[in-house]
């Protein structure tokens, strides 16, 4: 009795997940949920990605096979500079939408923002806020890109949410924040899991083999080498959205679920590489030790934020070896 060939079985490629793969509107993400909180605090911040390298850590998982030993963990440099205030909002719900009752600017911006938003050239009269109206409280942050060495002034614009139940301490909260400046060690604190929101690095247009994974064709097949066989059945006349074919690949809004903060830094003596980190160059502000890696290319706005899904308890980390080679 002779032997069965076995059949190469080979599942589809590219997550279904995301769909449509399309292009990201701006280089930074944009949040359009946020977890409750009962604390009133500010929820998320954002950095810049520096760039990775590698430590060894303590490992303290109380289930773990290496409890009490060294392992090695690759992890992330995010530098936060501190973020300035820009206004306040007052949101209402609809049966239909959110929408803005009222909003507090604060007095004194940075000219550089004049180079992202249109600022009114006269101070603008408050109206008369009616906190009962508001359901929801939102704060517009800025950023100072201007304090890194990434050659870059144009600041970044962004809404984050705070957290609380009662709208009259978020209220209060939020007003103290105008003119002022937010640190990076306000907000988290090591040990803590966040949730990362960043535009991954774009690979522009790129056909189904990269994209996908499609197989190679063999010599036998007609013409094309590197395309789909075919694009479905004969009936329906359409293709399916399911077929792959060529398109943006890159340059999508992601989020990371989950990451552990495993320090928050103001010395950046202490991370900064031999001869800079690649693409970016050395690291002068406070910042932020992650765990793993985190989309996009260096100099990417990376958005942390208090995690949505189930939170995990703070565990507290001990790197005994942070690796500062050069990566040139």
């Amino acid at each position: 009795m002779g032997h069965r060939i076995g059949k190469a079985r080979k599942p589809r490629s590219g997550s279904l997940q995301f769909w449509p793969r399309v292009r990201a509107k701006r280089r930074y993400a944009k949040v359009r949920s946020w977890p409750s909180n009962d604390e009133t605090k500010i929820l998320g911040f954002a950095g810049y990605k520096a760039g990775m390298t590698h430590a060894l850590i303590v490992d303290n998982e109380p289930h773990s096979s290496t409890k009490g030993e060294k392992i090695f963990m690759p992890i992330t440099i995010v530098e936060c500079p501190p973020l300035k205030t820009f206004s306040v909002r007052l949101y209402k719900k609809t049966d239909y939408s959110t929408t803005i009752i009222n909003e507090i600017f604060s007095q004194n911006v940075d000219k550089e923002l004049a180079r992202k938003i249109k600022l009114a050239k006269k101070t603008r009269k408050e109206k008369e806020i009616n906190i009962d109206e508001a359901n929801e409280m939102r704060v517009i942050f800025y950023t100072q890109p201007k304090l890194t060495g990434i050659g870059k002034k144009k600041p970044e614009v962004f809404e984050v949410a705070i957290g609380g139940k009662d709208i009259k301490e978020k209220y209060e909260f939020a007003k103290s924040l105008l003119n002022k400046e937010v640190k990076v060690s306000e907000v988290f604190k090591s040990g803590q899991f966040v949730d990362v929101h960043a535009v991954n690095t774009g690979k522009g247009l790129q056909g189904v083999v990269k994209r996908f994974g499609v197989s190679l064709k063999s010599h036998k097949s007609e013409k094309k080498r590197r395309s789909t066989g075919n694009l479905g059945s004969w009936t329906p006349k359409k293709v399916s959205w399911k077929i792959p074919q060529k398109g943006q690949m890159g340059y999508h809004t992601r989020t990371d679920y989950n990451k552990l903060i495993v320090a928050v830094g103001n010395d950046p003596k202490k991370i900064d590489m031999r001869g800079g980190f690649l693409h970016y160059g050395n690291v002068r502000n406070d910042y932020v030790i992650l765990k793993g890696s985190v989309p996009g290319p260096a100099n990417r706005l990376i958005r942390l934020n208090y995690t949505i899904r189930q939170k995990r308890p703070t565990q507290e980390v001990e790197i005994s070896y942070l690796s500062l080679e050069s990566k040139q």
